[in-house]
């Protein structure tokens, strides 16, 4: 219906106006149109929710903390829903709390049947309540979201408890006590709630070997300023360190940066898979590296939105300590005999990894 004729409908309905029938069906078609009209009068002139829609709405963080989000989850999930029949709205938000509010808008403005949402400096937190208050599921991807109905994510404390453990082996093969070792930690943002979780799992399997970390720096995400940080803190021990426990590949390319500069190899953790952690892993420059395929986890959480786009209602088995059900994907630790195989599932290019430095590496470790 026109909306001019919707107005004046409304206003005329609200000034009491009455309209003549002349028959019973002439009463029963205005009733039926009477009910429909009014459901789009309102006296405060706000329109109403979209109808209930079967497309899947996605909002990723940046394109910095990861060359996942736009290289592997993006392509992955498209495909997913498509196969499926579904459509998807999948938007970065390039690292701006701002930028993902207004995303958030305009996808619940055109209609989402399920939120995917993974998050950035808690941007995520208004948007499911937003997504909530319109009757449309959440699932929280990779990092967790207060308030949101799933989380979908590999096993953090897991990644976390590899990541100690390269640690820990790094030492030993080094020749060092690990009880005695001078152990730095770089953490991620403590505003994404899987930092805490790495910190966590890592710090269970290095604590249990008597580390205790000399040294931690302020957590980011940001490869530059954990560059800054690690130089401070190496400064401050004056250059004696025996390894440095790095929550990513991006943070630990920024550490080896500087141990480089100073002529220093020692164990350094990450995670990712990333072309930069695989290749310093066969150079020994990073002890391993956590892979986490992201085809899993995109498979996990589009399984769940597609059955939720169905009208099903999936059961999750696990849950957060707030009682979220959560899907755990397991990771795997990735060290030079297994960087092989993380080209081998498509989730690394070897153009991308043995470039001239790292050519030789690669054809010990059978890298092609």
């Amino acid at each position: 219906m026109p909306t001019g004729v919707l107005e004046e409908f409304c206003l005329t309905s609200q000034k009491g106006s009455d309209v003549k029938k002349s028959s019973l069906i002439s009463i029963a078609v205005a009733v039926s149109a009477t009910a429909m009209l009014l459901a789009g009068c309102s006296s405060t002139g706000t329109t109403a929710a979209p109808a209930a829609s079967k497309r899947a709405c996605i909002i990723l963080p940046d394109a910095v903390s990861s060359t996942r989000w736009e290289n592997g989850d993006r392509p992955a999930l498209a495909a997913a829903f498509k196969a499926a029949g579904f459509s998807s709205d999948i938007q970065n938000a390039q690292g701006d709390t701002s930028k993902y509010a207004t995303i958030a808008d305009q996808q619940l403005s055109k209609g989402c049947g399920v939120e995917i949402l993974v998050d950035y400096n808690g941007a995520g937190i208004q948007v499911a309540a937003k997504a909530k208050k319109q009757g449309i599921p959440v699932i929280a991807y990779d990092r967790p979201i207060a308030g949101a109905d799933y989380y979908v994510s590999f096993d953090n404390e897991a990644v976390g408890g590899l990541e100690g453990q390269s640690i820990v082996d790094g030492l030993k093969a080094a020749g060092k006590n690990p009880a005695t070792a001078k152990v730095v930690y770089v953490g991620g943002d403590p505003a994404d709630g899987n930092a805490k979780m790495f910190h966590d799992g890592a710090d269970k399997v290095m604590a249990a070997a008597g580390i205790k970390p000399v040294f931690s720096t302020p957590g980011t995400w940001d490869g530059a300023k954990a560059g800054t940080a690690f130089e401070q803190a190496y400064t401050a021990q004056q250059g004696k360190i025996d390894a440095v426990w790095v929550a990513n590949d991006t943070n630990a390319a920024a550490v080896i940066s500087v141990l480089d500069k100073n002529g220093k190899t020692i164990p350094v953790s990450g995670q990712d898979a990333s072309p930069a952690g695989l290749a310093n892993v066969l150079l020994g420059k990073q002890t391993a590296t956590v892979y986490k395929p992201f085809a899993l986890e995109a498979k996990a959480a589009s399984d769940l939105a597609i059955s939720l786009l169905k009208g099903e209602k999936p059961t999750v088995d696990k849950k957060l300590a707030d009682g979220t059900p959560y899907i755990a994907v397991t990771p795997q630790l990735v060290g030079p005999d297994k960087v092989e195989t993380v080209v081998t599932d498509g989730n690394a290019k070897a153009s991308d990894i043995c470039t001239a430095d790292v050519a030789a590496a690669c054809a010990k470790y059978g890298v092609k």
